[in-house]
C-alpha cells in the first residue's frame, strides 16, 4: 500500500454533523411549506446555487416561484439556517490537526453555497492546507475536475492521497480519479479506517 501523503475531508457530513436534516426543517418551516415539498424543490435548484451559477436571491426566487410562496424576508435565510444547524465533530478537526502536525498534508473538499463559503472563511480552521469549495470553483463532486483541483492545489499524486466523504457516489468519483477511499459512518469508524494509515498518529 502506497504511503498517504495528504487527506481531503467533506465538511458537511463528516467535519461537522450532516446540516441537511435541520436545515431543511428550518428553511420549510420559514416559508410554510411541507418538508417533503421543500426537499423535492430544493433538489431541482440546488445544483446552480452550489457551483456558483446563482446567488442566494436567485436561488430564493427559483425555490419560491416554485412553491408559489413569498420571499423569505431574511438578509440570509441561508446563514441562519446554517448557522442553527452548524454542529462541529471536534474528533475530526482534532483528527485532521494532528494529521498536519505529523506532516500530513490537509484539505476540506465540499460542495457548499457562498454563504456557507464565507462561514467557513470567518471560522479561520486552521487545521487545513487547502480549502476547495463547489460554489467558488464552479464545479461540485462527484465530477472529476473538483478532485484534480484539491490535488493539483495539495501538490500531492491521487494514489497517494486518501479522500473521506460521507456520500457513496462522491467516494465513487474519487475513486475514479484514483485516490484512496474511506465512506464516512462515524467518528469512531472512520478514526479506525484513518488508523490503517497513520497508526503512530491516530
Amino acid at each position: 500500500m502506497e504511503k498517504i501523503n495528504a487527506v481531503i475531508f467533506d465538511w458537511g457530513g463528516v467535519l461537522i454533523e450532516d446540516p441537511a436534516p435541520a436545515l431543511f426543517k428550518y428553511c420549510a418551516n420559514t416559508l410554510g411549506v411541507g418538508e417533503e415539498q421543500y426537499v423535492t424543490t430544493f433538489n431541482i435548484c440546488i445544483n446552480d446555487f452550489q457551483t456558483g451559477i446563482v446567488t442566494e436571491q436567485q436561488f430564493w426566487m427559483n425555490m419560491t416561484e416554485r412553491l408559489n410562496v413569498p420571499m423569505p424576508k431574511a438578509a440570509s435565510l441561508w446563514t441562519e439556517a446554517f448557522t442553527a444547524a452548524y454542529k462541529p465533530r471536534q474528533e475530526m478537526f482534532s483528527l485532521a490537526f494532528r494529521l498536519r502536525r505529523a506532516g500530513c498534508k490537509t484539505a476540506i473538499l465540499s460542495n457548499t453555497e457562498m454563504p456557507v463559503a464565507e462561514l467557513i472563511n470567518k471560522l479561520k480552521y486552521d487545521a487545513f492546507d487547502v480549502t476547495v469549495l463547489s460554489c467558488l470553483e464552479g464545479t461540485a463532486k462527484p465530477g472529476r475536475k473538483i478532485y484534480d483541483l484539491a490535488l493539483a492545489r495539495l501538490g500531492i499524486p491521487a494514489r497517494q492521497t486518501l479522500f473521506i466523504d460521507d456520500k457513496q457516489e462522491n467516494i465513487d468519483g474519487a475513486k475514479q480519479v484514483g485516490l484512496q477511499t474511506i465512506l464516512f459512518k462515524d467518528a469512531e469508524k472512520s478514526k479506525k479506517d484513518i488508523a490503517r494509515f497513520f497508526p503512530n498518529v491516530v
